[in-house]
């Protein structure tokens, strides 16, 4: 059985943090970083507010992360073991269908993407107030650093732009409260997404 995850939310409301929790607990799981996809800075166009625009979904090859997911989906044991992910034992050695495969799909605009939307069988979205996404962004280290006012004229815009859209494409997202103890949230996914499995099998 194939079971696709996706793990969406704020900028630095907790999805890697979580997404890499679930990787070390969920047997056969593989993940794909939206983050990944991103194209070069000089193919990234600079908007009307004058900021390179970096949270929009033209500023990443979704072509190239859809056809990743959909490489996963034709072949989870190849896909794992070209990247890395070790098996459980028993599973893949003849056939790919075998055993449960779990696949995560982490970012901030994954369900921005309308051939990305129904692949889900699981949707959640980690969100933080205003306030707190400022303070958490503020004491991260980008390999761009965000030049002055970024936030407050480009990300935080844009991400209420892009919630609002997501709301419309999507009915089936858990919204997760990120202000809860990372311990809480990795509790709540993992029980919602052992309850799925059980069901489906």
């Amino acid at each position: 059985m194939k079971f696709i995850i996706g793990i969406g939310g704020v900028t630095n409301g907790g999805k890697t943090t979580l997404t890499d929790r679930l990787m070390k607990t969920i047997p056969n799981c593989c993940v794909v970083h939206q983050d990944d996809f991103f194209k070069k800075p000089d193919q990234i166009e600079v908007g009307e507010d004058g900021f390179r625009q970096w949270d929009v979904i033209d500023a990443m090859d979704m072509e190239a992360m859809v056809n990743t997911v959909k490489g996963w989906q034709e072949n989870p044991v190849k896909f794992a073991r070209s990247h890395g992910v070790s098996l459980s034992p028993g599973v893949g050695v003849s056939d790919s269908e075998e055993g449960i495969h779990i696949l995560i799909v982490e970012g901030f605009l994954i369900y921005n993407y309308k051939p990305l939307i129904d692949i889900y069988d699981k949707c959640f979205y980690i969100s933080i107030p205003y306030e707190e996404c400022k303070r958490r962004r503020s004491t991260r280290t980008y390999t761009m650093p965000d030049p002055p006012g970024l936030f407050d004229g480009h990300v935080w815009p844009m991400y209420l732009k892009h919630r609002k859209e997501m709301e419309n494409n999507c009915d089936r997202i858990q919204y997760l409260d990120g202000m809860t103890s990372k311990d809480d949230i990795y509790n709540k996914v993992h029980e919602s997404v052992q309850n799925s499995l059980l069901n489906n099998l």
